[in-house]
């Protein structure tokens, strides 16, 4: 075979017969598999270097019945948390030699052609579903893939997951605005015109528990919706907080992007921060610390790795992690956007706060 001319992209069928073995025998050679002769195997490694053949996801799926990837399924691209969760999930991934395939759904449309089409079913090994909240039907579609699943940033009974308790988080930050004094405390939550239902609505269940619990009746003019939390949508949401006959002196956003928006708009209006209003996000975003943002911070890193373990396990072991559930913890930040709610007739721009209010 010495002078044989070998043309680019070589096959493992090049390789098997270059090594005189079976393209099954490259394959599980190539793959590290313990079932082939040292002596095949340095013959198969040796046709592979003369050939620089290396194989490929599809050819070991031939043998293995997998497909050495897991599918994840995110709501956008565009939030620091699911950012910052995906670069936790993807060296994770490849250090347990698996490769991530995203599926990013962002209207309703693409939605209602996934759950149609199931394409992670040909596509990965296992699915994570991350940060968004699945209708009944969603739910039963997926049920039905038979592959294994991982919910991320979500609690779904009888199914893996990896999250942390959003209504017991938002319950401690709401009640430390209550113990800073607070009893007017806004509440501002991102929607979506395309019927989305985001996983961290438990955070306004949350907020709603710890006022019943101080005793205070819900007020539905402090819980607003927010399109999107750029754009004139949360000007005006502001702008109608600010109107009421008794306005907050407190706002707890729902994630920090929503809060940074925040301290810009009642910046641009004079209202100061936390002298006339307290500020509280949750998240615990890269940016939170430069900008003095009070914040519950979530390990978004740490939920990413957490999910790729769970993945891996469910692929090589399905009865063993299949409701297996990694809960982790929030911590509350206290920042400069945080304090004592202004005493009445003195909440505005420039007056002390006194701390000895009855």
């Amino acid at each position: 075979m010495a002078g044989e001319v070998v043309e680019k992209g070589a096959t493992l069928a090049d390789v098997a017969q270059r090594a005189g073995v079976s393209p099954s025998t490259v394959s599980r050679t190539l793959r590290g598999l313990s079932t082939v002769s040292p002596q095949t195997r340095v013959r198969v490694e040796q046709a592979a270097r003369e050939l620089s053949f290396a194989i490929s996801r599809s050819a070991s799926s031939l043998v293995t019945g997998r497909t050495g990837r897991v599918a994840v399924l995110v709501p956008n691209l565009d939030s620091w948390f699911l950012g910052a969760a995906l670069s936790g999930l993807a060296p994770a991934l490849t250090a347990a030699g698996l490769d991530m395939l995203v599926y990013s759904v962002t209207t309703a449309e693409q939605r209602a052609q996934f759950f149609d089409r199931l394409p992670a079913r040909r596509n990965a090994d296992a699915l994570l579903v991350v940060s968004f909240a699945l209708s009944p039907e969603e739910r039963a579609r997926l049920d039905d893939l038979g592959m294994p699943l991982v919910f991320v940033s979500q609690h779904q009974e009888g199914r893996a997951g990896v999250y942390v308790n959003d209504a017991e988080a938002a319950q401690r930050g709401t009640r430390y605005l209550l113990n800073l004094g607070h009893r007017r405390i806004a509440y501002l939550e991102p929607a979506d015109a395309s019927g989305f239902a985001w996983s961290s609505r438990d955070r306004l269940d949350g907020y709603r528990t710890a006022l019943a619990e101080a005793g205070i009746d819900p007020d539905e003019d402090l819980v607003r919706e927010v399109a999107h939390w750029q754009g004139p949508n949360l000007d005006a949401a502001v702008g109608r907080l600010l109107s009421l006959a008794e306005p907050p002196t407190a706002i707890f956003a729902e994630t920090d992007d929503i809060a940074f928006r925040l301290l810009a708009i009642l910046r641009g209006v004079n209202v100061p921060v936390p002298q006339g209003m307290s500020i509280l996000g949750f998240d615990g975003h890269g940016m939170a610390e430069a900008w003095g943002l009070s914040t519950l911070a979530q390990p978004a890193r740490r939920l990413g790795e957490a999910a790729a373990e769970l993945a891996h396990g469910l692929i090589h072991d399905p009865e063993a992690y299949r409701e297996r559930h990694v809960v982790l913890p929030v911590e509350l930040v206290p920042r400069g956007s945080t304090g004592p709610a202004p005493l009445p007739g003195r909440g505005d721009a420039g007056d002390p706060v006194r701390q000895d209010r009855a």
